[in-house]
């Protein structure tokens, strides 16, 4: 058994969640947020069986889109400045962690 998490864009969650759902999945969600820009992530965990690792993984990528969008400020050096240069900044997409499982119960 694995233990996948998956952090989501708040944008992506939505369309992630319905798509596991629909292949039959059982999940928990979480709200989260990022370091870098602090946009609302969501983290889905969820156990399952080995040889459904890769289509729980494609279902999250081909539902997760990354794309740009304008940085609010930017930190130089050791200053909080912020720049009044319009930036744009790569978000969406996910991050997703697979791992062992040794031991699991359902009470």
């Amino acid at each position: 058994m694995k233990m996948i998490t998956a952090i989501v864009n708040r944008k992506d969650s939505a369309a992630v969640c319905d798509a596991l759902r629909e292949k039959g999945y059982i999940f928990t969600k979480v709200a989260s947020s990022g370091g870098f820009l602090s946009t609302g992530n969501v983290t889905i965990l969820m156990g399952t069986e080995d040889h459904k690792v890769e289509e729980a993984v494609e279902i999250i990528r081909s539902n997760s889109a990354r794309r740009m969008e304008p940085a609010a400020g930017s930190v130089v050096a050791d200053y909080p400045m912020y720049s009044t240069i319009p930036a744009e900044v790569p978000v969406g997409g996910a991050t997703v962690f697979v791992t062992n499982v040794e031991f699991y119960e359902k009470m």
